[in-house]
C-alpha cells in the first residue's frame, strides 16, 4: 500500500520520536513508580510485570541481596521495571531506545538515590555492552517495535553470562490478525497476515493518522521468531506462561500475551 512513510527510512528514530511522545501523554508504560512501591522493593515485597497484567513469578529472579546480580533491562525504561529491581538489591543497566522514557528511570532513580547505569540505544544492537555481561536480561514487551526479532535474541545471548536468564515478554501474533478499529468495537474481521508490519499492512489514511499522533510502528512476529528464535541464538526455553490485557476486547477469547524464560547454558 502507498502511505506517507517510505520503509527505508529510519525506523528506530521514528519509534524514539513516538515514544518520547508516550511520555508526553501518559501512557501507562511511561508512569514511574511510586516512592511507596520502591520502599516495599527494598522490604523485599516487590513484583514487576513483562506482559500487562500477570506478575512475574518470583521464582524466575536471583536471590539479589545474596550476592552481587548484574541485571540488564533490554528496551525497558520507563521507571517501572529497573528501579523496583535495584531497590530490591541488584545492579542495574537500562538500555532503551528513547531519551524521554530513560529519563523516566532517572528520574525515580535520583528521588530514591537508586544507582542505576542508563544507556541510549538500538535493543538490536548492543555493541557497547561486552560479552557475558548480565546474570538476569528483563526484556517486557517491546521488541514489537522493530522489525525483525532474531538480533534481538543474538545480541542478549551474547552479553549473557553462562547459567544466566533471559525475561521476555512477547505479543502473541493472533493480536494482530484482525482490523484494528473493529476490533476496538469488538467485532474480529480478519485482515491481515503473520508476521504483521504497519509499512505493509496499513492504508494510506490509517498510515497518516498514525503519523499524526505519533504512535510508534509496530511489528507481529512469528512464533518460530518469537519462541523459535530464542533456542536458535542459543537458548533454552525453561518458564512459560500467557497472560491478557483487560483493554483489549480478544482478550475475552484468547491470551494476547506470553511471557517465557530463556536460560543460557
Amino acid at each position: 500500500m502507498n502511505h506517507p512513510f517510505d520503509p527505508a527510512d529510519d525506523i528506530v528514530g521514528y519509534n524514539r520520536a513516538a515514544w518520547n511522545s508516550q511520555v508526553q501523554k501518559r501512557n501507562p508504560w511511561t508512569i514511574p513508580v511510586s516512592t511507596e512501591e520502591i520502599q516495599r522493593a527494598r522490604n523485599d515485597d516487590w513484583q514487576i510485570v513483562l506482559t500487562p497484567e500477570k506478575p512475574v513469578p518470583r521464582e524466575w529472579f536471583p536471590d539479589f541481596r545474596a550476592s552481587p546480580i548484574e541485571v540488564l533491562c533490554l528496551a525497558g525504561s520507563g521507571g517501572q521495571q529497573a528501579p523496583i529491581l535495584a531497590a530490591a538489591g541488584a545492579n542495574v543497566t537500562v538500555f532503551d531506545n528513547s531519551e524521554a522514557q530513560l529519563a523516566q528511570d532517572r528520574t525515580v532513580a535520583d528521588r530514591e538515590g537508586l544507582p542505576i547505569k542508563l544507556i541510549q540505544g538500538d535493543m538490536a544492537d548492543l555493541a557497547v555492552l561486552g560479552n557475558a555481561s548480565f546474570d538476569l536480561i528483563v526484556h517486557p514487551c517491546s521488541n514489537s517495535f522493530v522489525p525483525s526479532v532474531l538480533p534481538v535474541w543474538k545480541e542478549a545471548e551474547r552479553v549473557m553470562k553462562r547459567g544466566a536468564n533471559l525475561l521476555s515478554g512477547i505479543v502473541n501474533p493472533v493480536f494482530y490478525l484482525f482490523d484494528d478499529q473493529l476490533m476496538e468495537k469488538g467485532e474480529f474481521k480478519l485482515q491481515h497476515k503473520i508476521p504483521y508490519s504497519d509499512l505493509t499492512s496499513l492504508s494510506s489514511e490509517q498510515m497518516q493518522a498514525l503519523l499524526e499522533e505519533n504512535e510508534p510502528l509496530c511489528f507481529g512476529h512469528t512464533l518460530t521468531d518469537q519462541l523459535g528464535g530464542q533456542i536458535e541464538a542459543g537458548l533454552v526455553i525453561t518458564g512459560l506462561f500467557e497472560d491478557g490485557w483487560s483493554e483489549w476486547p480478544i482478550s475475552k477469547y484468547i491470551s494476547t500475551f506470553i511471557a517465557t524464560k530463556a536460560t543460557k547454558p
